[in-house]
Formats: structure tokens, C-alpha cells, sequence
């Protein structure tokens, strides 16, 4: 099976200058943890609920701040033509519970998440990229 089967097509982008109150609002609104960062077509960045609390509440940033200032800039991403089980055990040994979808132009076309990977009825997979991504620093 191929991750454009079991891919979120909808993937919010978001540009650099976005304050971190808007990207607050846009998680909240659409019910997601992770937003890409585009910049001039193309993916400078990604920003997760997880960064929003680590990196920006916890060093009392202002809501004001630009979400450059927090956003991974080395974005990890799989093509949307790669079978799972190949991108589930590089997702676990990344530690990524979320990745960008592109096609073979490098154009985002969806995101897959560790939920994607648990709906395809996929146990074995599912239970090895959880232990991936939640293994103990």
C-alpha cells in the first residue's frame, strides 16, 4: 500500500512572519498538531503544537513573535508514492510522529501522521513507529 492511500490530503501552510497566536488559532480551528512553513512555493519549515509549548510558552515568548523564530527549519518529508511499511520504519527511526507528503516535483500534496499509519489496520507497523517515536531521551 502507498501513502497516498492513507495520507491527510489537507495540509495548512502558514508563511515565516505568521505570529504564533494565528498559528495557535489555525491548530485550534482546524484540529491539527502541525502546520508546514512555506516560503517562496516552497517548504522553508514545519511548526507542531509540541514546539509551541517547548519552545515559545516555555521561553515567554510574546504571541506577537513571528513563528520563524521557533519552526524547525530541516524538514523531513516522503514521497507520496512510497510504499508504508518503508516510511513508517523511517518515521520511528527519525522519531517523527508527522511527515509532509510530496509527489516526485517536490510539491506538498498531504501529510501522513503516526494515525494515518494506525488506520490501515497495519499492528505490527503501528506498534513499531509508536516505539519509534516515543522512545525515552
Amino acid at each position: 500500500m502507498k501513502i497516498n492511500e492513507i495520507m491527510s490530503r489537507e495540509v495548512r501552510t502558514i508563511s515565516p512572519d505568521t505570529p504564533l497566536s494565528e498559528v495557535a488559532q489555525i491548530m485550534r480551528q482546524a484540529d491539527i498538531g502541525a502546520l508546514v512553513i512555506n516560503q517562496d512555493d516552497r517548504m522553508a519549515g514545519m511548526i507542531t503544537d509540541r514546539d509551541l509549548v517547548v519552545r515559545a510558552m516555555a521561553d515567554g515568548m510574546d504571541l506577537n513573535t513571528p513563528v520563524s523564530r521557533i519552526m524547525s527549519d530541516e524538514v523531513r518529508y516522503c514521497f507520496d508514492d512510497e510504499e508504508i511499511d518503508h516510511v513508517a520504519k523511517n518515521m520511528a527511526q527519525i522519531e517523527k510522529r508527522r511527515l509532509p507528503v510530496v509527489n516526485r516535483d517536490k510539491r506538498l500534496v498531504g501529510m501522513v501522521s503516526l494515525a494515518n499509519v494506525a488506520s490501515c489496520n497495519a499492528d505490527k507497523l503501528s506498534a513499531n513507529l509508536l516505539r519509534g517515536v516515543a522512545r525515552p531521551h
